[in-house]
């Protein structure tokens, strides 16, 4: 079973995802937030498996969440969820030692294959970003 924690501040944006998740018996939501900073308290209490994080987040955007995650939970594999698709932001998005990169648009087509990428150790981006890796 494979934990997650989905970290998002729209909240049907959040569940959409979280049922998408339910879907697979072998994922279970073991968290879900909204903040930033509760996520970087969450991470550290939980260590989930994986964390589905957006970049866009309040009190602590996440790329700097996902900064201080790596620290308090160094075995948690980070997977962001986000509307920019800016080179330079999915550039220090897998500098945080992120797993994957996923467009919000892209989630339905994209979120399975970043998943199983993550758990086996390997970098994901959505088709038509620039990153620093291509499955």
């Amino acid at each position: 079973m494979v934990r997650i924690l989905v970290v998002e501040d729209f909240t049907p944006y959040r569940q959409f995802i979280c049922s998408t998740l339910a879907a697979n018996p072998d994922l279970q939501v073991i968290g879900e937030i909204s903040d930033g900073q509760k996520a970087v308290q969450e991470a550290e209490k939980l260590q989930p498996d994986l964390i589905l994080l957006d970049i866009g987040l309040e009190t602590l955007n996440g790329i700097e969440t996902a900064r201080r995650i790596r620290k308090l939970a160094p075995n948690s594999r980070i997977i962001f969820l986000t509307q920019e698709s800016d080179a330079e932001v999915v550039q220090e998005a897998f500098n945080t030692g992120a797993y994957g990169y996923v467009l919000k648009a892209r989630v339905k087509t994209d979120l399975e294959a970043a998943i199983e990428a993550a758990l086996n150790g390997k970098k994901y981006i959505s088709e038509g970003l620039v990153g620093p890796m291509r499955p």
